[in-house]
């Protein structure tokens, strides 16, 4: 038997019937005419994938880290990718995404991203939940001259004054963060509980990495240029098994309003030694990471998890579709749709836009341009293709427009446009609270009488 390459697929010839040899010739000919139109058909998706960009994904799918929101975020990123090759891919580029589980262990970040540059091979990298991990991660990434991409993780110190070149991030930065909650409060103070923000009283607490030191300096600088009091500003290990003096220290300061940046088991600790040592507030804003995941803070917490705040990029589903692009709501109908699916939640959390988001805005602005117009999908490509992206406010599902600080600026690698919101978390619905001009809902600030936490 004799086999034929055609294209990369194999078309096999087979013995003709015992016929005469003209009529047994054209017979041949037309069973090969048919294998190959054949061929052609089975192998159309060959054609289309032929190339293919290999993309290093870092998440935590294991540890702490997980449940506060890194699982959440590693859905989003698949499923974007899945939608986007079921489209025929990029250009003609099949998008091979190689996930690794991190383990909410910095070193185990580290070295799994070695491990896809050096022996996997990558074209780049993306992903990656914790700050703590993105800031080495980021820098050793520059100096080897590969791109990356960021989607979750929002310390300000992953761009600030490092004079990155091949990073780049579309998602939020903690200084921002630090400002909204801040904002929030100012805006609402004389409203809502009656005093002028000079009379309001907050306590800023957080866990001591770059993610949590970030927020809380945004927190302090922002809220003091508003005049409000800082009463508290404490820092703690993520890993504390035990919060309590931290909550007597509360105690004593009696703030009006608590600022807490904090992963999935912290802030689990600290609501619970707070019940117990009958610590009470009129506001707990909280910034991301565990408070994103209002599912698992309601099942450990009950009706206590309501009213709480959480400052993050939006919840793609919050948002009217009427005020984006044309085609975006779709695309997060499609995405929410998904991840119901495979999670069958009934909640889904802001992270699972952040992946979904960020991983769309690179496969359908950054990648097409670096193709087309910068001849491939080397780091110099895309570092020019993310330079020139340009996507007004509107143009992507979760509001904000994309357009990055440019080399020699102090934030050089960060989108300039991106923006938080405020949630808070009512009767087991989400709702936009901050900024006035996108809320679904008045807050309700302060904790209504009955509440386990209030005052």
């Amino acid at each position: 038997m004799v086999s034929t390459l055609f294209h990369g697929c194999y078309l096999q010839k087979r013995k003709p019937f015992r016929t005469h040899p003209y009529l047994r010739g054209i017979h041949v000919f037309k069973k090969i005419l048919l294998a190959a139109v054949s061929s052609l058909v089975l192998c159309g998706v060959t054609f289309a994938q032929d190339k293919q960009i290999k993309i290093g994904i870092v998440f935590d799918l294991s540890g702490a880290l997980a449940a506060g929101g890194s699982h959440a975020a590693y859905l989003g990123t698949k499923h974007a990718i899945d939608i986007i090759n079921e489209r025929g891919g990029v250009e003609g580029y099949k998008i091979v995404p190689i996930f690794v589980d991190a383990q909410s262990k910095t070193e185990v970040a580290i070295n799994e991203t070695e491990r896809l540059v050096n022996q996997e091979k990558v074209d780049m990298i993306s992903g990656v939940f914790s700050s703590a991990h993105c800031v080495p991660i980021a820098q050793r990434l520059d100096q080897a001259k590969k791109f990356m991409w960021a989607s979750v993780c929002v310390a300000s110190a992953v761009f600030k004054d490092k004079n990155l070149k091949y990073a780049f991030r579309a998602q939020v930065h903690s200084d921002q963060f630090g400002e909204a909650s801040c904002r929030f409060i100012a805006e609402n103070a004389k409203a809502k509980l009656g005093k002028d923000p000079k009379d309001i009283k907050v306590a800023v607490i957080y866990e001591d990495g770059p993610y949590g030191t970030g927020v809380a300096m945004g927190n302090e600088t922002f809220c003091k240029q508003l005049g409000i009091s800082v009463v508290l500003k404490e820092g703690y290990a993520a890993t504390s098994p035990d919060l309590s003096p931290l909550v007597t220290k509360l105690r004593r300061a009696k703030p009006d309003v608590i600022l807490h940046t904090g992963y999935n088991p912290d802030i689990t600790l600290f609501l619970r030694q707070a019940k117990e040592q009958n610590l009470k507030w009129g506001a707990l804003i909280g910034h991301g990471a565990g408070y994103g995941q209002f599912d698992k803070l309601f099942a450990t917490f009950g009706a206590d998890a309501n009213y709480i705040y959480n400052v993050d990029p939006v919840a793609a589903q919050l948002l009217d579709p009427k005020t984006l692009k044309p085609g975006l709501g779709d695309v997060t109908a499609e995405m929410m749709k998904r991840y119901k699916a495979e999670t069958k939640a009934d909640q889904v959390p802001p992270h699972v836009s952040m992946g979904f988001n960020q991983t769309w805005i690179f496969l359908t602005d950054v990648l097409p341009r670096a193709i087309k117009k910068h001849g491939g999908i080397d780091s110099e490509a895309l570092r020019k293709a993310a330079l020139e992206t340009d996507i007004p406010v509107g143009g992507t599902i979760q509001g904000y427009g994309v357009k990055f600080f440019q080399p020699g600026e102090s934030m050089a690698g960060q989108n300039q446009l991106s923006s938080p919101v405020v949630h808070q978390y009512i009767g087991k619905e989400t709702y936009v609270v901050w900024p006035s001009a996108i809320k679904s809902k008045d807050a309700v600030l302060p904790l209504p009488k009955g509440h386990g936490y209030a005052n």
